[in-house]
């Protein structure tokens, strides 16, 4: 490839352009891009660029010709990353919104976000980041269970005691062994309760 068909002028334009970009604080691969295309610009031969760089000719000639047709633009990565679904001040509005209740629920924050900014995730954990952010735990434990029954509990002892009451001498011998269960499984009605 020869740079003859370029008028001096036009290739020390080019040249300033990718040197600013170069010294401008870039990606490894958008400063490769930049290097190669600056060194093809130059006059060196792409097996020899290939070589320096560790890139094929391929890659050589595919970012000279963005660069003549786009310019600097030609060579800049093109993925700018996602954008979240709330802007910060939206995200500000959720957090007030969320430490001004008494409760909070799931479902209701799913509704709110939906209602207020059309925000619909796809993943529980997008919304678990929420309540973390507003540094509110959604896995809090209980001192009771929130579905006791004391009179089934009532009943469960007595009948309870009246199998160990039963048992008495082969519990005291070790020829029976006794395993205890919590309030959980025995008002389920299964181990695996």
């Amino acid at each position: 490839m020869n740079n003859l068909q370029l008028p001096q002028k036009d290739m020390e334009k080019e040249r300033a352009a990718l040197e600013s970009f170069i010294k401008s604080d870039r990606t490894v691969r958008e400063l490769k891009r930049a290097v190669a295309v600056r060194m093809a610009i130059e006059g060196k031969l792409y097996h020899e660029i290939s070589k320096i760089l560790g890139v094929s000719k391929f890659f050589i000639g595919y970012w000279k010709k963005q660069f003549k047709t786009k310019g600097i633009a030609g060579i800049k990565l093109g993925h700018k990353g996602s954008r979240g679904y709330l802007t910060s001040l939206h995200k500000t509005e959720v957090m007030e919104w969320l430490k001004n209740k008494e409760y909070w629920d799931f479902d209701e924050l799913v509704t709110y976000l939906e209602r207020e900014f059309g925000v619909s995730y796809k993943s529980k954990q997008s919304y678990y980041a929420l309540l973390s952010l507003a540094k509110i735990t959604w896995k809090k434990t209980q001192k009771i269970n929130p579905k006791s029954d004391p009179e089934l509990v009532k009943k469960k002892r007595k009948e309870i005691n009246k199998i160990l009451a039963k048992n008495k001498g082969g519990i005291e011998s070790g020829e029976i062994i006794v395993f205890f269960l919590d309030e959980c499984h025995l008002l389920h009605g299964d181990i695996n309760g």
